[in-house]
């Protein structure tokens, strides 16, 4: 007999990064990283579970706890089994219930909070199988993965059987790309060095040993004030010297003509790309931005759905698309997304700025490179060092690049001290919080 889910455990976890300005930009001055983190219990004797998040930077936290709790009665007193064994039928069934779905459709807390519940249960399917999340996607078959996409809105641009030659044209090599993987890890850049409430110093302190530590790539967040941004570029590009890529994050500051006129300004110090120079729904305007000006154009990690993100593809408005793990619905929606961009030979490197969201994305980059597109040319994974002690199968940087995790499920449970001394308001980290502010 199958294991039955017995709860949806949801918890309201916040961590105090804004004391230190780590995840500051030019739209997000003092973020507190958060994540609505979620665990599916199980009657299991061995005490199988899965465990997902959605990551937000603090206030609103709460909301998507409360919309994930809708989702309860599509979980509980499920088998195991009638959940893991088609995660495409429950990415459905949690994405078109009609009356939760008006609150989008397909898009916002809703759609974030259904993410967050299919990321648990691809973490229990992977936990029952014995697989780290990656291996679990790399070993299905074509017919498989694309019965985990909705093609539905999607179908002008890629069809089932195109999905399909996509998949079966990477077959061959997978089992190699898998051993290189293991053997090597997957690029990355980091973003530490780069956040905007950092001093002169900091920077260029971290950028320094960013390099020295085998990053290849670092990334700097733009867009507060231009003279600032000249200053601070200057001062990276001294500080990395003329070979590594120094790519600039906007953060959405912008409208079109700003846009233009401040990367035309920063170009002389090579910008790897713009990351969401505008905002995230405006199609038209990243293809304004991108004709308009030198620097390459870069955005996703808001980006609501595969819709938009077909739409971007088909505008000829990205030079790079960042999915996140944790802003669509979770896997199932960024295997139409890889897809999409593999079909119009776009290079996929997912944002990772965020509690939890290096664990998770790292899965997805990894299952790309073996059973997509084949390839990590031009591909990073973005990583940020904060926060990864609170879980129990952190990420492993070597010289620059993710190790392949090897431990089973999708690297995304919180050790349970974390969860105790976090959980907002009652946690212990958050009552001296309360007591200094008295």
């Amino acid at each position: 007999m199958s294991p039955t889910i017995t709860e949806v455990d949801v918890y309201d976890i916040r961590f105090p990064t804004s004391e230190q300005l780590d995840g500051s930009d030019a739209m997000n001055p003092d973020p507190d990283y958060s994540a609505a983190y979620v665990m599916l219990r199980t009657d299991s004797p061995g005490g199988l579970a899965g465990y997902g998040l959605c990551f937000t930077i603090g206030r609103g936290n709460d909301v998507v706890a409360a919309a994930i709790a809708t989702l309860r009665p599509y979980v509980v007193g499920r088998s195991v089994d009638s959940v893991t064994g088609d995660l495409g039928a429950f990415y459905r069934l949690l994405t078109h219930d009609s009356q939760l779905r008006w609150l989008g459709p397909e898009k916002g807390v809703m759609h974030m909070a259904a993410g967050a519940v299919v990321n648990a249960a691809w973490d229990l399917a992977a936990r029952q199988a014995g697989l780290p999340v990656w291996e679990l996607l790399a070993g299905m078959s074509p017919e498989q993965l694309v019965d985990m996409v909705d093609f539905r809105y999607l179908s002008d641009a890629l069809t089932r059987d195109e999905a399909l030659e996509i998949l079966r044209r990477a077959e061959p090599g997978r089992a190699a790309r898998a051993a290189e993987l293991r053997r090597h890890g997957y690029p990355a850049y980091t973003t530490e060095p780069g956040w905007i409430g950092y001093s002169d110093d900091k920077l260029t302190r971290l950028s320094k040993e960013a390099v020295a530590a085998g990053f290849r790539q670092i990334k700097l967040k733009v867009g507060g004030d231009l003279d600032d941004d000249l200053r601070r570029m200057r001062l990276a590009r001294d500080a990395v010297g003329p070979d590594i890529r120094i790519a600039v994050d906007a953060n959405q500051r912008w409208d079109v003509a700003d846009a233009v006129g401040w990367m035309r300004a920063l170009a002389p110090f090579d910008p790897y790309w713009i990351e969401e120079p505008t905002s995230p729904d405006d199609v038209l305007a990243h293809a304004a931005i991108r004709a308009g000006q030198p620097v390459p154009v870069a955005t996703g990690e808001h980006v609501a759905n595969r819709v938009v993100f077909k739409q971007l593809l088909q505008a000829g408005a990205v030079d790079f698309v960042q999915i996140d793990a944790a802003r669509v619905a979770g896997v199932n929606e960024n295997i139409a997304i890889l897809l999409l961009a593999a079909k119009f030979g776009v290079p996929v490197c997912p944002h990772a700025g965020g509690v939890g969201l290096c664990e998770l994305v790292q899965h997805l980059s990894m299952f790309d490179y073996v059973a997509v597109s084949g390839s990590w040319d031009d591909r990073v994974i973005e990583y940020v060092p904060h926060l990864h002690e609170h879980f129990t199968d952190p990420v492993v940087m070597d010289h620059g690049r993710y190790r392949a995790p090897a431990a089973p499920g999708f690297s995304a449970r919180i050790v349970p001290e974390s969860l105790a001394d976090y959980r907002y308001p009652d946690g212990p980290v958050w009552q001296a919080r309360q007591e200094l502010t008295r």
